[in-house]
């Protein structure tokens, strides 16, 4: 794929864009100019309050049980460095490719807000290894979310730093080597930077904006696939009319319904039983294609805005407001926002392949729906798909189970 710019500015950016970037490793980034000016104006207020020796959380204080710990400012650069390495505590097989470029995006897109007080020159070598196509090894365990996503986010700090691993053609690779490799200087980490680059949503973001990006795919071959379905079951079109649906005009109804009459408009199949069909209505998987869709499909919507927000929100802790020169300890690391919309997504996904089964059952079974037993004309010598069919059960049940919150 060929190479495209996509620039950061804390507020604009949106899933498919983010999608764009994270599947195509040529995608390059950069930083809005607009961005630069409060990112250097949030870290001259770090700079100056480590001068004065102002206690803030993080910055010259310790962790968690040990923010009552006061740190003296020759030890501020050792307490960052130390954190990261600390937190590098997670475990399991790596996140894909694609979810690790998404994070790295979603942070510089956090970080260019700037209410977190990272310098400049931290998030170019950021954006630099994205650039690069370069992907740090993070595990895909050791998250909780309630204090956001610690040990991932500092597994992606570690290969800032030159420490830990990246992969390279499916392989883990010394990252220091690979920063090298690209010309690359390791960060050495001033005050508040590495609270700075573990502290919030992003590998949960990653992983909603990239599930909504499929699920999009997802709700349009529904229609296109239940279509189909109607028509090889010899389906009438009256249950899609728009002027049923406007009486219930649910927007995710109004347009499945509509995308359902577009697909079977002019369909030889449905003209030939037009007159002499005495079926008054169709079964319910049939029928209520455009209900079920389309409530999955406001689910979509509804998890889109809240994903869309969160991945252009500040999800630091303490933040920075410059103009009134203060900090603001604070909970926006909380993934209870991503956690519960996310849950909400897939059940919602869950509901597309049960109506798609049940339909498939229709297909399969001659009493049902007409056609030859498992779609074969030689029943007996073949099996068609039967088994077929048998997975699509197992399937659904399974994504019923993995859709309980």
């Amino acid at each position: 794929m060929d190479s495209e710019k996509l620039i950061l500015d804390g507020s604009s950016l949106t899933i498919d864009a983010l999608a764009r970037a994270s599947y195509n490793v040529n995608s390059q980034i950069e930083l809005d100019e607009a961005a630069r000016v409060r990112v250097r104006a949030s870290r001259a207020a770090v700079d100056r309050w480590i001068a004065e020796q102002r206690v803030v959380y993080g910055m010259t204080t310790g962790f968690g049980e040990f923010a009552n710990v006061f740190i003296p400012p020759k030890d501020v650069e050792t307490l960052q460095e130390n954190l990261i390495i600390s937190h590098c505590a997670g475990m399991g097989p790596l996140l894909p490719d694609e979810i690790v470029r998404a994070m790295m995006i979603l942070r510089i897109n956090a970080l260019v807000k700037g209410f977190s007080g990272i310098r400049e020159s931290t998030l170019d070598a950021l954006v630099s290894m994205v650039n690069a196509g370069i992907v740090p090894a993070i595990p895909s365990q050791g998250s909780v979310g309630s204090s956001g996503d610690l040990a991932p986010l500092a597994h992606l700090a570690l290969c800032l730093i030159g420490r830990g691993e990246c992969v390279v053609d499916g392989n883990r690779t010394s990252s220091a080597d690979v920063l090298a490799h690209h010309g690359i200087t390791p960060v050495k980490l001033a005050a508040k930077e590495g609270l700075a680059l573990i502290n919030g949503t992003q590998m949960m973001c990653a992983f909603g904006a990239l599930s909504i990006f499929r699920a999009r795919n997802i709700a349009a071959l529904a229609d296109v696939v239940g279509a189909l379905s109607t028509d090889a079951l010899r389906g009438t079109d009256n249950a899609f009319d728009e002027r049923l649906h406007l009486t219930r005009p649910h927007p995710g109804q109004l347009t499945s319904a509509k995308n359902l009459r577009t697909l079977i408009a002019g369909s030889s199949i449905r003209e030939s039983h037009r007159s002499g069909d005495f079926k008054v209505q169709d079964a319910y998987s049939i029928r209520c294609m455009p209900q079920v869709h389309g409530a999955s499909r406001d689910t979509i919507a509804y998890a889109t805005s809240v994903v869309e927000r969160e991945m252009n929100s500040a999800t630091d802790n303490p933040l920075i407001f410059v103009d009134d020169d203060t900090h603001i300890e604070g909970g926006n690391f909380h993934g209870q926002p991503l956690a519960l919309v996310l849950d909400f997504l897939a059940i919602a996904l869950a509901e597309f392949a049960s109506i798609s089964e049940r339909r498939t059952e229709r297909l399969v079974n001659a009493a049902l729906g007409g056609l030859p037993r498992f779609l074969t004309p030689n029943g007996g010598l073949n099996s068609g798909m039967m088994i077929a069919q048998y997975t699509a059960a197992s399937m659904v049940s399974e994504n019923k189970v993995l859709a309980h919150p």
